[in-house]
């Protein structure tokens, strides 16, 4: 993998594949580049696309204290190394990243992203809050492999499937992944979407969700697209939290296309 250091000297590993238009894909929680390579190979016919470790995942460094604008700082890097402009595509909490970076200035021709769990309205909120307390808990008590079947379970993952997963081997790649859960549960906030600040959001943007997701992750997306200037709803029939690569690449490819146009008639 290559490395870049981001604002705050935080090696930042990524891998980059095919020729075209940039498209960075940023990772939800507990994922790595290793997690979006295959909708990245799907992609890379057509984009020159990037995918990378967020801190305090796989091969790059983390530089405490968290701070949302730190991985802004780390995606921004990653901007830079392309040209200076990308389109980004975030998945799950990274689509929060991604929309808090665009937010803050960061230049995105286009942006869509998958989910971002966002959780408004009243119950949503106080759910919330329940997760992070408990999160913290879990956490401070050093009880890293608790942390990780929390996120699962609150995620939707069947109990007797969490109890196979604590046998795989990649269960202590995410118990050492799990204080990253915090990051992500700091970068989503109350839980609410953030509209008067995402109306600082000026790429156009593709909202995505799964037909089959939970009404909540749908509502959701829809509240999302809503608070967004320049935004559209799309639902991919049949899928679900976990995203298919193979249904959501033609679709990313599609409306990444218009970068290609744009350029052209630049």
């Amino acid at each position: 993998m290559d490395k870049i250091l981001s604002r705050d000297g935080t090696m930042i590993a990524y891998r980059h594949r095919g020729e075209g238009p940039p498209v960075i894909l940023v990772g939800g929680s507990l994922g790595t580049a290793a997690t979006e390579a295959p909708l990245a190979r799907l992609l890379a016919p057509r984009f020159h696309v990037v995918t990378y470790d967020r801190r305090g995942r796989g091969s790059s460094g983390d530089s405490g204290p968290y701070a949302v604008e730190r991985e802004i700082d780390d995606l921004a890097a990653l901007v830079t190394a392309v040209g200076g402009r990308a389109s980004v595509f975030g998945m799950g909490a990274g689509g929060a990243l991604a929309l808090e970076a665009q937010a803050a200035g960061l230049p995105v021709d286009l942006l869509a992203v998958y989910e971002p769990p966002y959780t408004p309205g009243a119950s949503g909120l106080q759910y919330k809050a329940c997760c992070t307390s408990r999160l913290h808990r879990l956490l401070s008590a050093g009880d890293r492999a608790g942390a990780v079947e929390l996120f699962l379970s609150v995620t939707g993952v069947p109990a007797d499937m969490i109890a196979r997963m604590r046998r795989a081997p990649l269960w202590s790649d995410l118990v050492a992944m799990a204080h990253t859960l915090a990051y992500d549960d700091a970068l989503l906030g109350d839980g609410s979407v953030p509209a008067a600040r995402f109306t600082a959001v000026t790429a156009r943007t593709l909202v995505v969700c799964g037909g089959s997701s939970p009404t909540r992750a749908r509502l959701s997306t829809r509240a999302l697209a809503d608070a967004l200037p320049r935004a559209r709803h799309r639902t991919l029939t049949g899928q679900t939290r976990e995203l298919a690569p193979q249904a959501v690449a033609p679709v990313l490819a599609k409306f990444f296309a218009r970068d290609v146009y744009a350029r052209r008639a630049s």
